[in-house]
């Protein structure tokens, strides 16, 4: 690590230390601060202190947080969460928010880049978002995210999967003409004998027997979840993190076929 980097200021640095020690055991703490050449001034007590005093040490020493970064490194170094990747990515996220004040971002590599330099929490939130980043993974259709990023950013489940849900049905309104929403709008543009969208030639039964279960599917997406959410509250529709993934990711299957759908009146 050539490149001197900055100063940590202490709320930073105590927040950093408070989130290192819920994620290391004390005898990791040792052997990491060892490992990257750092003091331990303070061999037995709380993680995060034993953390912090040894960072400041290294700070007031040297005037550079190099040091830091590398325990960071070491500590949080993908090889160690080889079988436990959700683990992994959790503690990268959380470290991320932090760094995203200092204009740092710890990779997928377990390695330091430099970013924006956030100014707020909400900032801090969206370069650092799990959500986000497991649908980039999966490699969710553009569509979805537009209309759910600020969402994701706040890890708001309820509403993400509401705006996915509402982005397939402006998307078929869009493309047909038609005004209605749920299954009338469904019933009216993927109809068999009169249609307004195709997705294949309808040429043949399976080809006919492909736009019906689209259609099928769609009326149910819409049923399950657009209808749901929009008269339920918050509080009483949950939805966990690997729920809003599914949904979301069914959400992006629909674009990508309406992508290809074709008018035909």
């Amino acid at each position: 690590m050539k490149r001197q980097f900055p100063y940590i200021e202490a709320n930073v640095l105590e927040t950093l230390c408070k989130t290192l020690g819920e994620a290391l055991t004390n005898t990791e703490i040792d052997k990491y601060l060892a490992d990257s050449n750092l003091k331990n001034v303070e061999p037995v007590g709380t993680k995060w202190r034993r953390l912090y005093n040894s960072f400041v040490e290294y700070q007031n020493r040297t005037q550079i947080s190099n040091g830091i970064l590398k325990f960071v490194q070491i500590s949080i170094h993908p090889t160690r969460f080889v079988h436990n990747k959700d683990l992994f990515e959790s503690t990268r996220t959380d470290l991320n928010k932090i760094f995203s004040f200092i204009g740092l971002q710890l990779g997928e590599n377990g390695k330091f880049r430099s970013t924006e330099k956030a100014t707020t929490i909400s900032q801090a939130e969206q370069r650092a978002s799990m959500l986000f980043s497991k649908l980039n993974d999966r490699n969710v259709h553009p569509e979805v995210l537009k209309f759910c990023k600020s969402e994701l950013v706040e890890n708001n489940y309820f509403h993400a999967v509401f705006e996915a849900v509402k982005s397939v049905a402006d998307k078929i309104r869009s493309l047909s003409g038609e005004t209605n929403d749920g299954s009338p709008l469904v019933d009216a543009v993927f109809s068999i004998n009169n249609p307004i969208l195709i997705i294949n030639d309808l040429r043949t039964e399976t080809e006919k027997s492909e736009q019906k279960g689209f259609a099928n599917l769609l009326k149910g997406f819409f049923g399950m979840f657009r209808n749901t959410l929009a008269h339920e509250p918050k509080i009483k529709w949950e939805i966990k993190e690997y729920d809003a993934l599914d949904v979301m990711t069914l959400a992006s299957l629909f674009h990508r076929r309406l992508d290809n759908a074709i008018k035909i009146r």
